[in-house]
């Protein structure tokens, strides 16, 4: 998921909080299968309401954190320390319970190495790591971006991979077509030739392997996406993030883009070739939304303490809650056959222990490794900047 390295004494508290919100509805989104499932609501999805938050805030600060740095090998030391341990230690947990948890079908242990599974036709470890993917695609496609110099016509970016989710959605069948075995091997050599020749070659050859990677990004989420329109659409949120950071730092023409984006969100799912809820997706857009403006209207506050611990927290929270709520149902049984006040307990101590070990997990595997990051940065002079 989004990560934001600033400590909550920053100006980007809110971004945390906001992180803290989302992995929560992701939470409860899980739970509440299992635990009181009549509170599950009907009219809006409330996992996709906290990806849709998470993926506007990745959109609104990961320009940001590369543009602010100037420097395209800091920008992916600190983002491989930061999202690859408590990744890799997930990914143990869930071997480590195989025996009791079997482990989910056709997936590819190769596709796992860039974090592009869901790209790439294979399923992920545990289910919330599918997001990681378009975050990962992110990265590419705003690496690519700023090194060939265009970064700043982020308006343009949004409404256009609106428009080809449009496109997708009546083109393409109802899955993507990438699969196979072969298919994460090119992947990794594309992306690391790639980057070879964005941080260590000359101005030529930099924005070749540039333009590779912005091609590379492109094609996965168009016919590579397990649902190809939403891959696009994906890309289409968080470029809307990103227009409105340029608009608060008045390096955008306006928010126009925004109303373009919103516009062909909530019209894709109503169009035939896409069968699922409209009037829901439409309501969990607008609350994903209107929930990022009304925090940003807040960011100048202070923000209540337990919301942005869970922020600090909310990337542990997200991949490590599934295993954890498993593990919990196996050792007390089956939730659903508890009266509901006992069935309320159990869920509450479930988010307690599911967000102390996250606590435990960010203390001393995330936090020891942003911090690594951080200095293996910026131990030699950026040879990149702009």
């Amino acid at each position: 998921m989004l990560s934001v390295d600033q400590p909550l004494t920053t100006r980007y508290a809110w971004l945390d909080a906001l992180r803290g919100l989302g992995a929560t509805a992701v939470l409860l989104e899980h739970m509440t299968y299992r635990f009181l499932p009549q509170l599950r609501p009907t009219w809006f999805n409330l996992g996709i309401y906290g990806v849709l938050v998470f993926f506007l805030v990745s959109g609104y600060i990961i320009p940001a954190s590369l543009e602010r740095r100037g420097d395209v090998r800091a920008f992916w030391v600190s983002r491989v320390f930061r999202l690859y341990p408590l990744y890799i230690l997930t990914i143990f947990v869930v071997l480590l319970a195989s025996p009791v948890q079997p482990l989910r079908a056709n997936i590819d242990p190769l596709s796992h190495l860039t974090m592009l599974m869901e790209v790439t036709g294979s399923w992920a470890f545990t289910e919330p790591m599918w997001t990681l993917s378009y975050e990962m695609v992110f990265y590419l496609l705003v690496t690519g971006l700023f090194v060939t110099g265009v970064h700043r016509r982020s308006g343009l970016f949004a409404v256009s991979f609106a428009l080809l989710s449009v496109l997708v959605a009546f083109v393409m069948p109802a899955r993507g077509l990438l699969s196979g075995p072969i298919v994460p091997i090119v992947v990794l050599v594309v992306i690391l030739a790639s980057l070879g020749c964005v941080l260590f070659g000359p101005r030529a050859v930099r924005v070749t392997g540039a333009l590779v990677l912005g091609a590379l990004a492109v094609t996965l989420v168009s016919i590579g996406s397990r649902v190809p329109w939403q891959g696009a659409m994906i890309l289409a949120v968080m470029f809307t993030g990103t227009v409105v950071y340029r608009w608060e730092q008045g390096q955008g023409s306006g928010l126009w883009p925004v109303l373009g984006v919103t516009f062909l969100i909530c019209l894709t799912p109503f169009m035939k070739p896409v069968t699922i809820n409209g009037p829901a997706n439409l309501l969990t857009v607008v609350l994903a939304g209107g929930t990022f403006a009304g925090f940003m209207a807040l960011r100048n506050r202070r923000l209540p303490y337990p919301l942005a611990w869970l922020g600090l927290i909310s990337y542990s929270v997200y991949m490590l809650h599934v295993p954890l709520l498993r593990f919990f149902i196996l050792v007390v049984g089956e939730p659903r056959r508890f009266p509901e006040i006992v069935q309320l307990g159990l869920g509450l101590t479930a988010i307690a222990a599911i967000c102390g070990i996250s606590w435990l997990t960010y203390r001393f595997v995330e936090l020891p490794m942003q911090r690594l990051g951080r200095r293996l940065a910026h131990k030699r002079p950026a040879d990149l900047r702009r």
